[in-house]
C-alpha cells in the first residue's frame, strides 16, 4: 500500500528535551521521505521547540507548521516568522481533514 500522497496530522504537547518531541519530528521526517504530505501541530510545551533548527528544516521541507497562538503569548514567544499561529479550530480541522491524525503528549 502506497502512502504517497496521503495526509498525516501531528499533535504535538511535550517541552523540546522531552523524548515524544523527538519522536514526533522523526515521524515526520519518515513520512515526508515518503511522500507523505505532514501537518504539525505545537502546543503548551512544544510551543519552545518551534524555532529550533530541526523543526525549521522540516517546515522548509514541507512540513505545515502551526503553533499555537495562545501558548505562544502565554510564554512571551514571538514565533510569527516561523510557524503559522493558530487555534484549536486548526486542530479541529487537521482531526478532519488528515488521513492519519496522532498525538505526542
Amino acid at each position: 500500500m502506497s502512502v504517497l500522497g496521503k495526509k498525516l496530522g501531528i499533535l504535538l504537547s511535550t517541552p523540546p528535551a522531552h523524548p515524544n518531541f523527538n519522536h514526533a519530528l522523526r515521524l515526520a521526517e519518515t513520512a515526508l521521505a515518503k511522500g507523505v504530505q505532514v501537518f504539525l501541530y505545537c502546543i503548551d510545551e512544544a510551543v519552545a521547540g518551534v524555532e529550533q533548527p530541526r523543526v525549521q528544516q522540516l517546515q522548509a521541507r514541507g512540513v505545515k507548521l502551526f503553533a499555537c497562538a495562545y501558548a505562544a503569548r502565554r510564554r512571551s514567544l514571538a514565533l510569527e516568522d516561523h510557524a503559522v499561529l493558530a487555534g484549536l479550530s486548526v486542530v479541529s480541522e487537521l482531526v478532519a481533514g488528515t488521513d492519519r491524525f496522532v498525538s505526542f503528549n
